[in-house]
Protein backbone atom coordinates (compact mmCIF):
# COMPACT_ATOMS: atom_id res chain seq x y z
CA UNK A 1 0.00 0.00 0.00
CA UNK A 2 1.13 3.59 -0.55
CA UNK A 3 1.54 6.23 1.96
CA UNK A 4 -0.76 8.76 2.63
CA UNK A 5 0.00 12.01 1.57
CA UNK A 6 -0.90 15.01 3.77
CA UNK A 7 -1.92 18.38 2.40
CA UNK A 8 -1.85 22.11 4.21
CA UNK A 9 -5.51 22.81 5.17
CA UNK A 10 -7.04 24.92 3.41
CA UNK A 11 -7.76 28.84 4.00
CA UNK A 12 -11.36 29.90 4.84
CA UNK A 13 -13.11 31.85 2.57
CA UNK A 14 -13.42 35.19 2.19
CA UNK A 15 -17.06 36.37 3.78
CA UNK A 16 -17.26 39.58 1.91
CA UNK A 17 -17.06 40.57 -1.59
CA UNK A 18 -14.84 43.65 -0.20
CA UNK A 19 -12.31 41.83 0.72
CA UNK A 20 -12.05 39.43 -1.34
CA UNK A 21 -10.97 42.48 -3.43
CA UNK A 22 -8.60 43.76 -1.39
CA UNK A 23 -10.67 45.99 0.49
CA UNK A 24 -10.36 45.29 3.90
CA UNK A 25 -11.84 47.28 6.91
CA UNK A 26 -8.78 46.98 9.49
CA UNK A 27 -9.16 48.01 13.27
CA UNK A 28 -6.63 48.11 15.47
CA UNK A 29 -6.21 45.46 18.46
CA UNK A 30 -5.53 46.87 21.97
CA UNK A 31 -2.93 44.45 23.10
CA UNK A 32 0.63 45.96 21.91
CA UNK A 33 3.55 43.78 21.35
CA UNK A 34 7.38 44.62 21.28
CA UNK A 35 9.60 42.99 18.94
CA UNK A 36 12.70 42.19 20.42
CA UNK A 37 15.20 41.85 17.02
CA UNK A 38 14.23 45.05 15.80
CA UNK A 39 13.21 47.03 19.42
CA UNK A 40 9.98 48.34 17.69
CA UNK A 41 6.47 48.35 18.85
CA UNK A 42 4.19 46.07 16.36
CA UNK A 43 1.07 47.21 15.79
CA UNK A 44 -1.22 44.32 14.90
CA UNK A 45 -4.63 44.62 12.87
CA UNK A 46 -7.97 42.53 12.24
CA UNK A 47 -10.12 42.91 9.65
CA UNK A 48 -13.81 43.57 11.17
CA UNK A 49 -15.28 41.52 8.15
CA UNK A 50 -13.06 38.94 7.72
CA UNK A 51 -10.84 38.40 10.54
CA UNK A 52 -7.56 38.26 8.87
CA UNK A 53 -4.71 39.63 10.84
CA UNK A 54 -1.52 41.89 9.64
CA UNK A 55 1.03 43.69 11.52
CA UNK A 56 3.13 46.38 11.06
CA UNK A 57 6.15 48.14 12.84
CA UNK A 58 7.00 51.32 13.91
Amino acid sequence: MGDVVKFAPRKPPLKSSLCREGHHKWKVEKNSQFDVKQGRLVSVYKCQRCGRRKTTAH
